[in-house]
């Protein structure tokens, strides 16, 4: 804020949100304070409307490992209770990455009320160094690798534990079903053989059951809600305390349901073993690129002597010597040395980069012949690879839209499961006969246990009412949609392109449209000066049809300057501006060896060129429009400048105004070329290829604009030339008023604007950090075929996506209905259970095979 009308600027924003009822701005101390009714209107929307008006609200955000969730409800109240805690701005749970993703204002919360607030859910975050008063010596990841192994070797000694009791038991079972019965005896030393099940199952029960009984409660009782583990343990414990009631004679049956009881916790937590090592392989790539840090680094000091430091030691500034085959400990710059740096873990790019004085180096790099000395820029969690990791870690918590078909399903899922097995059962014990008549009529196998004629009504329905409640399983729904966008946004990051959110993702693989700015995007980037030439009084005449104006009139006319004196006065007004035209211009004259005159009195006049003082004259550099308003005639350089333009260079005009004099003379013209990217042709065709359409945004003029989109195949009818910086935004927008769904490809400060407004906004890596702070995607090489990678994983993810909701939803639509009918044994339903979201996982981590170069297909892994 920068004066009182900032802060009332504020304050009106606020206010006129509904549910706020006042917020006082004091601009004095650059705090808010506002009051308003949390039913009506969140703290997040109270930010954001802070940062419509203009202006950045303080938050820190934090990412925090979760243990102990066992499916996509449990996220969901772990994010309710984030949400709920004073000062939270926003907060995403993704159960897929085991994560919370928190934002919050550091004024009013701190990362101990996030843990809380995960703790009284009922679930257990893995604190960060200090956050505890404990200042550890362990990173962050160390504490969540060693988290999410523990809670691997946890679930395994619980499967092993369990199978071991339970392995005898699976025998009776099969001995029950399959073979009829009749084998097992009556009693074993005395002691009826119902009580041998309930010594083996008993401990299974105790021992597997206790994490689903304890979560269980914290759902129920904690937060008024119903989540998988309820299903298990109700469908666990009514196989188990039904046994128990026939067992001790309070119920006349002879049905004993402990093996089912038993089979059901170790299947279920065989299933959870699976699921918690699937989930550390769909993680581990991007683990192993943190893994490949640099553990050291040599400084140099002042005196040239060298010191080997931890590279947490490492400060701004500081100087390292890199010999061959090391990596670069940090981000830099080289200083001194020669090499070529593979930079494949960062870009995805296998071609080693030559590097040299003044060139930027990402840390972590390898360098690869020649020994570098390197000033460190960034360091700790500024650096490129810290920043790949979150931004990825961050994607991967903002799911896409898609992902709300699923948490609206969850959401009432296990409730409705629950009254539909309860319906089931109390309509198999009120009018069994009916019912198994009509199961019996259908073109299915049999009722099982043959069905209330051979059980007791009371048993079936029991049996039933287990059945129904064990076989739904909201776990491959909520696993579905993070787990494919977890690996999706890691294949994207080992590809050099960055997606800043799961909704990106998704968003990507509706663009129809792909515009391009042209310099530094499709071209190079780097102008180098082609063309200088002068017009003299004859081409004037020629155009005047007729002699030379006299002193006095709009044109003045002089004996003709040479070429070098044209460069000369161009390069000496050029040599104040920063535009990339302009450094050509002036390196052009430095290389030719011409002695440059000071420039005074300099002005950029933008879209247009600039006007200094050389030698006490006014010397104008640009376009048409520049001379025109100065009263010069550029008409005799119409033929120089069209044929330049032809040919793809950007041509300007040098025109002198003598000092005192109103009127002025064109000089000449001088021209820069831009050379275009060897893939942007291939880049084009692609995107043509799959339907795609291309256009170019340019400030360059018509001419120029066409002959370069000519050359990398892009219709010069879908060329917008001449485009103002200040106008990008406003152009991309009218391609979109169209009916389309325009990716903006840029990577300059004028391109922000228009980035923020495309659907898809696309930063090339190269460009400037506002470019890539505006886009949704950053590509990390200066490759314009990365553009056509960021559509085909984006395709490529949904598809799994798609993929997984299908088996997630086909597997309920089809397993619920034979359960309810009767004709599904428990343990099997909680066999298909456990299986459910391993064969998600599963199916997301062999996208992990996938790479862009081509469209993904199904099948692309064994063509």
């Amino acid at each position: 804020m920068s004066c009182a009308n900032c802060s009332q600027s504020i304050a009106d924003a606020v206010e006129g949100l509904d549910g706020v009822s006042e917020a006082n701005i004091n601009y004095a101390t650059d705090e808010g304070s506002v009051a308003y009714d949390p039913e009506t209107v969140s703290l997040g929307r109270i930010f954001a409307a802070i940062e419509d008006s203009g202006y950045t609200p303080v938050t820190e955000s934090v990412s925090i490992a979760i243990t102990d969730m066992s499916c996509a409800n449990c996220s969901e109240t772990v994010q309710e209770s984030l949400e709920r805690t004073p000062g939270v701005v926003s907060a995403d749970v993704n159960f897929a990455t085991d994560e919370a993703q928190v934002t919050y204002n550091p004024a009013e919360a701190s990362l101990a009320d996030c843990y809380a607030a995960i703790e009284d859910a009922g679930y257990s975050p893995v604190r960060e160094d200090g956050a505890d008063g404990d200042g550890g010596e362990e990173s962050s990841e160390d504490r969540r690798d060693a988290a999410r192994n523990a809670e691997i070797r946890k679930q395994r000694r619980l499967t092993l534990f369990g199978a071991a009791l339970a392995a005898p038991m699976l025998f009776f079972l099969v001995e029950k079903l399959l073979l009829g019965g009749g084998i097992l005896p009556d009693r074993v030393f005395g002691i009826e053989f119902g009580w041998v099940e309930f010594l083996l199952a008993t401990p299974v029960q105790l021992v597997l059951g206790w994490p689903f009984y304890r979560n269980s409660y914290n759902a129920l009782v904690k937060n008024r809600t119903a989540n998988m583990d309820v299903l298990i343990a109700l469908g666990s414990s009514t196989a188990y305390l039904y046994s128990v009631v026939v067992l001790l004679d309070f119920l006349a049956s002879e049905g004993l349901y402990f093996d089912t009881a038993a089979l059901i916790l170790v299947f279920i937590t065989l299933g959870n073993y699976l699921e918690a090592r699937s989930k550390g392989q769909a993680g581990a790539a991007l683990r192993s690129l943190l893994e490949m840090e640099a553990d050291t680094a040599t400084l140099v000091d002042a005196d040239g002597s060298e010191r080997e430091v931890p590279v947490e030691e490492v400060a701004v500034g500081d100087r390292m010597k890199v010999r061959p085959g090391e990596q670069i400990p940090t981000d830099g710059v080289v200083v001194d040395g020669q090499s070529a740096v593979d930079e494949s873990m960062v870009t995805g790019e296998s071609v080693p980069v030559e590097k040299a004085d003044g060139d930027e180096v990402v840390g972590s790099t390898i360098n690869e012949n020649g020994v570098l000395v390197v000033e460190a820029t960034k360091v700790g969690k500024d650096t490129a690879l810290q920043q790949i990791v979150q931004t990825v870690k961050e994607a991967q918590s903002r799911q896409p839209e898609i992902q709300n078909l699923a948490d609206r399903i969850s959401a009432y899922f296990v409730p409705a499961v629950i009254l539909n097995a309860v319906l089931w059962a109390a309509v198999w014990f009120l009018f069994p006969e009916a019912l198994a008549g009509f199961v019996r009529a259908l073109p299915l196998w049999g009722l099982v246990g043959g069905g209330p004629a051979a059980l007791s009504v009371f048993e079936f329905a029991v049996v039933v009412f287990a059945s129904a409640v064990l076989i739904a399983c909201p776990c491959a729904l909520g696993l579905a949609t993070p787990a494919a966008t977890m690996v999706g946004t890691t294949i994207g990051a080992q590809h050099g392109v960055l997606f800043k959110g799961g909704d990106i993702l998704e968003r990507a693989k509706d663009v129809d449209t792909v515009v391009f700015d042209k310099t530094g995007t499709l071209t190079k980037g780097e102008m180098r000066l082609t063309d200088v030439v002068a017009v003299g009084p004859e081409d004037r005449a020629a155009a005047d049809g007729g002699e030379p104006a006299a002193d006095g009139g709009q044109t003045v006319a002089r004996d003709r300057v040479d070429e070098d004196e044209v460069l000369r006065l161009a390069a000496s007004a050029e040599r104040d501006s920063e535009h990339p035209l302009a450094r050509a211009i002036v390196e052009g004259a430095e290389e030719r060896g011409l002695e440059l005159g000071d420039a005074e009195a300099f002005e950029n006049v933008p879209g247009q060129g600039v006007r200094a003082t050389v030698d006490g004259d006014e010397v104008l550099v640009g376009n048409r429009t520049l001379l025109q308003d100065a009263g010069i005639d550029s008409s005799p350089a119409d033929e120089v400048m069209e044929r330049l333009e032809s040919e793809g260079k950007t041509a300007m005009l040098v025109a002198r105004r003598p000092a005192g004099s109103d009127a002025g003379e064109l000089l000449g013209v001088v021209a820069d070329a831009d050379t275009v990217k060897e893939s942007a042709t291939d880049a084009v065709a692609q995107l043509q290829d799959r339907g795609t359409d291309v256009m170019m945004i340019t400030g360059d003029n018509e001419r120029t604009a066409r002959a370069v989109a000519e050359q990398v195949g892009i219709d010069p009818e879908n060329v917008r030339a001449g485009v103002l910086p200040e106008d990008k935004a406003d152009a991309v927008e009218a391609i979109q008023a169209e009916d389309r769904k325009a990716m903006m490809v840029g990577d300059g400060v004028n391109d922000a604007p228009a980035l923020a407004v495309a659907h898809v906004g696309c930063a090339i890596g190269s460009g400037t950090d506002v470019a890539i702070e505006a886009a949704d995607v950053t590509l990390m090489r200066d490759d314009p075929l990365d553009v056509v990678k960021a559509i085909r994983i984006s395709e490529g993810t949904l598809a799994k996506i798609e993929q997984n909701l299908f088996w997630a939803l086909g597997y309920n639509t089809a397993m619920i209905p034979l359960a309810s009918l009767g004709l599904l044994q428990p343990v099997l339903a909680a066999g298909a259970m456990a299986f459910s979201s391993v064969s998600v996982l599963a199916n997301s981590l062999l996208f992990r095979e996938y790479t862009p170069d081509e469209d993904y297909r199904l099948l692309n892994r064994w063509r």
